[in-house]
């Protein structure tokens, strides 16, 4: 598989309008994730803290001072104060600044929600990228950033310059995936393979690769997929207990409305089980332990597992749900999270 670099992507896409803003709605990302600057990376998240007071705007002798006031604000709760500070330091090239602001943007959250902004904010993050640096520690952000502008570039903002664009799409989810390993990235280009978008065949088989991979650390969106199309057998080697297992996991961290999908998969896949095929699950699930990862046992011996096949971990579901990366926890654009490839 071909692995993409930044200026690669860059040349490749000349004539898709470097000038034009482009917007895309991004997941909730814990900005903990990110690891970096302790208190920093908590006030990020929005949570609530006393902090020392704050630094007028015209007193901003630097971007980091800018951008430690806007976190500050965001320790306090105070997230619409804090965007004049974190807008100083983002157009000081600030990256978790412009993250930051591209997630409000985004989800509205302290500012109206523009994203046709939040994209321009996303899009910096990816052109700032240098491959000659990957062990920054705000990679968590650039890879979201990746997937971000791909999710826009799939859909489109309405109203604006940004068009749906899924070559584009198809090159930042590839690049995040395969550079970053991220998860989001991994399941929205297992829908394009499932869904056979921006000129790709349909490859069920590519896509359950792609979705193993993100499933493995816990997706849950992933999680689905993947059970469903093992126990169907559907473009992929028939696995129905392993299968089960897989819906399961993701049955149990499914949250709220949004994941209604899963619980209906997971439902009707069950439902259409032998005892043998659940008893053998409910081993695989015990072999992987409390947290639903872990080696496998020898109990997989009932069920065959063809040569050639990723047997153990290895969005969207076809039309299960909206191409935006079903809210994982990284963004959809309804509740201001967003990635519904995851």
């Amino acid at each position: 598989m071909r692995v993409w670099s930044v200026p690669q992507m860059r040349t490749a896409r000349a004539g898709f309008g470097a000038d034009s803003q482009r917007s895309f709605t991004i997941l909730a990302l814990a900005i903990g994730l990110l690891g970096c600057q302790g208190a920093t990376a908590l006030a990020l998240d929005s949570a609530k803290a006393n902090g020392p007071a704050k630094i007028p705007a015209q007193s901003f002798s630097s971007v980091e001072q800018a951008f430690q006031a806007g976190v500050q604000d965001l320790m306090a709760g105070d997230a619409q104060s804090s965007v004049q500070a974190l807008t100083y330091a983002a157009d000081g090239g600030q990256p978790l600044a412009q993250w930051k602001l591209g997630r409000m943007y985004a989800r509205g959250e302290g500012v109206p929600r523009d994203d046709a902004k939040a994209y321009a904010y996303f899009e910096r993050l990816v052109e700032s990228y240098n491959e000659d640096d990957p062990d920054r520690p705000d990679i968590a952000a650039i890879s979201n950033a990746f997937v971000a502008v791909g999710v826009y570039c799939l859909n489109g903002i309405p109203n604006s310059e940004i068009k749906p664009d899924p070559e584009r799409a198809l090159e930042m989810f590839q690049f995040a995936a395969t550079n970053f390993g991220d998860s989001d990235a991994q399941y929205n280009l297992a829908r394009m393979y499932m869904d056979g978008a921006a000129g790709l065949a349909r490859n069920n088989m590519r896509a359950a690769q792609w979705l193993a991979l993100a499933a493995d650390k816990g997706h849950h969106p992933a999680q689905a997929l993947l059970g469903h199309l093992l126990f169907v057998g559907e473009g992929v080697p028939r696995q129905r207990a392993r299968g089960l297992m897989w819906l399961t996991l993701a049955k149990n961290a499914a949250q709220g409305p949004k994941d209604e999908w899963v619980r209906d998969l997971y439902g009707k896949d069950w439902g259409a089980a032998s005892d043998d095929d659940r008893q053998v699950a409910a081993a695989l699930l015990s072999a992987r332990g409390k947290d639903g990862r872990g080696p496998e046992v020898a109990v997989e011996a009932k069920e065959a597992k063809p040569r050639g096949f990723i047997a153990g971990v290895v969005e969207l579901p076809g039309m299960l749900r909206p191409f935006t990366g079903a809210p994982p926890p990284n963004f959809t654009p309804a509740d201001g999270e967003a990635p519904s490839a995851q």
